[in-house]
């Protein structure tokens, strides 16, 4: 599939930075002139992609976050988020729902799994003391005519 246009940005892993970033990659998809429901699928995915690196990447500190936004022909897209926080030493458990690594209790361990509801593949990657890269990819539908 030959790609057709992309974005990139950074920031600081605060937490009042999550919706700079769905409002950023949705600004970039509105181009597509995606379903409401589609976009909020996306924004969703992106924002719990983000806040994971926040809350479990950097943990108690602040460090990068980056995002990587690409439109692909047949309307695919593709949202990678990666930060180089403390990686994940078990993809396969951290991606069951309920599981989480917040002692506190004030996390609910369904990140993953609200990603993989809303969007048509996740992908994940990480390295212990390296970071996570979360790639997430959906086919947006064909409109029938601009605004349909």
């Amino acid at each position: 599939m030959e790609q057709q246009n992309e974005m990139k940005l950074s920031f600081p892993s605060r937490s009042a930075n999550e919706g700079f970033a769905r409002v950023a990659v949705a600004a970039f998809l509105a181009q597509l002139d995606p379903t409401v429901e589609e976009l909020a699928d996306i924004k969703t995915a992106v924002s719990e992609a983000v806040t994971n690196c926040i809350v479990h990447g950097y943990r108690d500190s602040v460090g990068t976050i980056w995002v990587e936004a690409k439109i692909f022909e047949e309307r695919r897209v593709t949202v990678k988020i990666r930060d180089r926080g403390i990686g994940i030493p078990d993809i396969r458990q951290a991606m069951e729902p309920m599981f989480t690594t917040c002692e506190s209790g004030e996390r609910a361990g369904l990140g993953f799994a609200v990603m993989q509801s809303f969007m048509d593949k996740v992908r994940v990657t990480s390295r212990v003391g390296r970071g996570t890269a979360v790639t997430l990819e959906k086919r947006l539908s064909e409109r029938s005519g601009k605004g349909a």
